[in-house]
């Protein structure tokens, strides 16, 4: 059992492994937080936890009971205007114009498993592996009811929670707001860690202490964005990779995002993670309830290492497609940083040939195959073969394509429309711009209204129609720009603001028909390379295309902040040419490879010039990389050494088999030093009874000596080598093997 009720003092207290959710029913019906922490026992009541004492100039529930005050009380899912000053987890309003809501409780239901929405991305698990908890409040002088979900998976140290919203009445109600999960916390010890960036410098880890007031990250652009991640935590002060308490929180959501932390003046506590209540408001009526998505609570008191394998195990269980879950992912050759649109059959045939001799198993095609679009301008939207650069049809070049033994993937960006196009002269109220507004396009392209069930029925029927053709193995989903001016020619006035939800819905149904439609199909989100790399597109797309900055020392960065919140099978990770196209920076082929093995690997460059060095040098990395791909993949990931605090030169990870048999470690230099300190790297995840060899050498180490002691790294230059190269932006592997 993971739930525990008990009906007598109506405690309920969820537990997983190695953690406790504990809330209860207070004495005005409201429901209070108790305890979110490390695993405690069961008792009937937890008194020394609610203890409430009277404190001056604040407002109380009632006379009788002074003490009684919400201003200062953990709350479960709180309201506003009834004495809590602190941002609410929801708000509703009256036909009357009435903004004050007064939930009680009335009772739960208990269910084994846990089940999937609709119409949105769920988690999911059977009856062995979940739990779900529905706590009912009812609202009886508006006829409301919300209905708290919260799903414990035991094994994952994971609750998932969610909110939905039911209008019993026959007015129509507005929600201004509502948020997936809040958490009260009783005090502020806690740094505030988060993933912030740009466009190709997406997930740069941030971590500031927690102060009075408000602290929040959150996105405004109808997708997760770049600049911010759903995905943040909460850590104590002496919180590392190896020890200490940390609470994630992500969100299954891909529109815009709120993740808020409040310190009030008690110093306490309040975490909201949810749809951002800018930009959103909502009808509930009798006949539609209101489902907010799922929110990710996870806990450890073993560091982030901890927290961010037991996420990774989760994802791959509970979340992502399970045909593709453990599916290893094939090695690719994708042509866009090699030919942009500059390409015709002949061209690419060339690329293919010379990919399948290194060992390369899949060719995907990018952007410029379709209506004629031979640059950014035009022809999105028509999503047929331009038959000057395939005479005789895509279907025939991916004919060919198979019959070599390679699998074809495709770029789509679905979601955009190009103004020099078929589809807008059809359909130019498709196009998503505000009446009477200037439009302002972004890469010379405009959004189409997702939220219009008719753009949906196209798009799904111009994609299929290729996927049949062509036999497609892989689908790149792409969307290169957000939304502005935002409105819906398909939404009369009162809806405008429930477009951003619906855009995203929208998005999630054309998902949802194509990947049920075509099961064998791998579909690879990207949003201009990371712009949203969030759970709610892993539902659908078990990879993204983490960045499109495919620089070396850059991508470790995002790889390693990617890594705190997501698994390294979700991260496609490519080696590129250079001089880098996104910085200019020159970096050894070692290096490139070195970063992108440890996700979904492939390369993105123009093979056919490479000289007989580097073709060979290819040609064994690919080798490589199928002989540990299972590991690079799927072995539980462990960072070694943060890129983001210290003298940040120093980069190092790690992968280890599930049976600890085997592990490859990686070190990255960003600028080689003069006399520089003897240096051993200290490993993790080993067994410390087990004998290792390193790299093949004679002498052999246990886990415990490897771990504890470390693994003597020499110096980068050869001082007897007389031709000296750049030692900058180095990388050395360490491949450990049990003896």
């Amino acid at each position: 059992m993971t739930v525990h009720v008990n009906e007598d003092t109506n405690v309920f207290h969820l537990q997983t492994k190695n953690s406790s959710y504990v809330f209860q029913v207070l004495g005005n019906g409201d429901i209070g937080q108790v305890y979110y922490g490390k695993r405690i026992h069961v008792r009937d009541s937890y008194a020394n936890l609610m203890t409430m004492e009277r404190r001056d100039a604040t407002v109380a529930y009632n006379l009788e009971h002074p003490e009684f005050q919400p201003d200062h009380i953990k709350r479960e899912y709180a309201d506003f205007g009834r004495g809590d000053f602190r941002f609410p987890a929801f708000q509703i309003t009256s036909p009357d114009g009435n903004r004050i809501s007064d939930f009680r409780y009335a009772g739960y239901k208990l269910t084994r498993g846990k089940f999937r929405f609709e119409d949105m991305p769920a988690t999911f698990g059977d009856k062995e592996s979940a739990e779900t908890l529905i706590i009912k409040l009812v609202d009886f002088s508006a006829n409301l009811e919300i209905h708290l979900s919260y799903a414990v998976f035991p094994d994952d140290d994971v609750i998932v929670r969610s909110a939905k919203f039911i209008n019993n009445g026959n007015s129509l109600m507005e929600i201004n707001h509502a948020f997936s999960a809040q958490l009260d916390l009783p005090d502020n010890d806690y740094d505030f860690v988060h993933f912030s960036g740009a466009w190709a410098r997406e997930r740069h880890m941030e971590r500031t202490p927690l102060r009075s007031g408000v602290q929040s990250v959150g996105s405004l652009r109808t997708a997760s964005s770049h600049q911010e991640n759903p995905f943040v935590m909460l850590a104590r002060p002496h919180t590392n990779e190896n020890s200490g308490e940390a609470i994630g929180f992500n969100l299954v959501y891909s529109g815009n995002f709120l993740d808020q932390v409040e310190v009030d003046q008690f110093a306490t506590t309040r975490v909201l993670i949810g749809i951002n209540p800018n930009e959103f408001r909502w009808g509930l009526t009798h006949s539609s309830p209101f489902q907010t998505p799922e929110a990710v609570l996870a806990y450890s008191d073993q560091g982030f290492n901890q927290l961010s394998q037991n996420l990774a195990t989760f994802y791959s269980k509970h979340l992502v497609n399970q045909r593709f879950a453990k599916q290893e992912r094939p090695i690719l050759i994708n042509n866009w940083e090699a030919t942009y649109f500059d390409f015709n059959e002949d061209k690419l045939m060339t690329i293919a040939k010379d990919a399948k001799k290194l060992g390369i198993e899949m060719f995907v095609l990018d952007d410029g195959w379709f209506g004629k679009r031979d640059d950014d301008t035009t022809s999105l939207g028509d999503w047929f073969t331009d038959k000057r650069k395939f005479p005789k049809g895509l279907g025939h070049f991916a004919d060919q394509i198979h019959d070599m033994g390679l699998k074809f993937g495709l770029w789509f960006e679905p979601e955009m429309i190009s103004i020099e196009s078929e589809l807008y002269k059809e359909h130019s109220n498709w196009m998503i711009n505000a009446v009477g507004r200037p439009s302002t396009p972004g890469r010379n392209q405009f959004v189409l209204d997702m939220s219009y069930s008719e753009v949906v029925d196209y798009l799904y029927d111009k994609i299929s129609a290729v996927i049949k053709e062509t036999k497609l193995d892989y689908v790149k989903w792409d969307m290169n720009r957000y939304i502005t001016e935002m409105f819906s020619y398909a939404l009369p006035y009162g809806q405008q603001p429930e477009m951003p939800h619906r855009y995203i819905l929208g998005v999630y149904d054309l998902y949802d028909r194509l990947t049920q439609s075509f099961p064998d199909v791998m579909f690879e989100s990207c949003a201009s390379g990371g712009g949203r790399f969030d759970l709610g597109m892993m539902y659908y797309a078990p990879q993204a295309w983490t960045s499109d900055d495919t620089d070396a020392y850059e991508r470790m960065l995002i790889q390693y902040g990617t890594s705190y919140g997501y698994s390294q099978s979700m991260m496609g990770a490519h080696v590129s040419a250079v001089p880098n196209d996104q910085t200019g920076r020159i970096t050894s082929l070692d290096t490139r490879a070195n970063v992108a093995y440890f996700g979904d690997f492939g390369y993105e460059l123009d093979i056919t010039k490479l000289n007989k060095r580097d073709r060979a040098k290819v040609e064994e990395q690919i080798k490589f990389y199928k002989q540990y791909r299972k590991l690079f993949q799927f072995g539980k990931f462990y960072r070694l050494s943060n890129p983001f605090e210290g003298s940040k030169n120093v980069a190092a990870w790690m992968v280890v088999s599930d049976d600890q048999s085997e592990a490859i470690a990686a070190r990255y230099q960003v600028l080689n030093q003069p006399q520089a300190n003897y240096l051993r790297i200290k490993f993790a995840g080993l067994d410390p009874d087990k004998e290792y060899r390193v790299n093949d050498d004679e002498e052999t180490y246990f886990g415990d000596e490897l771990m504890n002691a470390g693994y003597f790294v020499s110096q980068i230059l050869d001082p007897d080598k007389k031709v000296r190269e750049s030692a900058d932006f180095s990388s050395r592997l360490f491949v450990i093997k049990e003896v």
